[in-house]
């Protein structure tokens, strides 16, 4: 597991259980308010996007999780 991994799994989860919690539809809905989570995940990954930092993965780095670069490196994509 690398550290890009990881963020794309957090965010993920964040997407999920917000929308699970905040979709009136939803039969575990609490509250309108938990899409606002959605929204920070979204602009958490726009902002990293361009300025390259991520709080997460700084925090995953000082765990130890390896930093295997991009999950499109030039050896996969081929």
């Amino acid at each position: 597991m690398t550290v890009e991994r990881l963020i794309r799994i957090m965010a993920g989860t964040v997407v999920l259980i917000s929308l699970a919690l905040g979709y009136h539809g939803s039969p575990i809905f609490v509250s309108e308010w938990f899409l606002a989570l959605t929204a920070f995940a979204g602009l958490n990954l726009f902002q990293s996007g361009f300025t390259g930092f991520c709080l997460p993965a700084t925090v995953f780095k000082k765990m130890g999780i390896p930093d295997a670069g991009s999950a499109c490196s030039t050896e996969k994509c081929k």
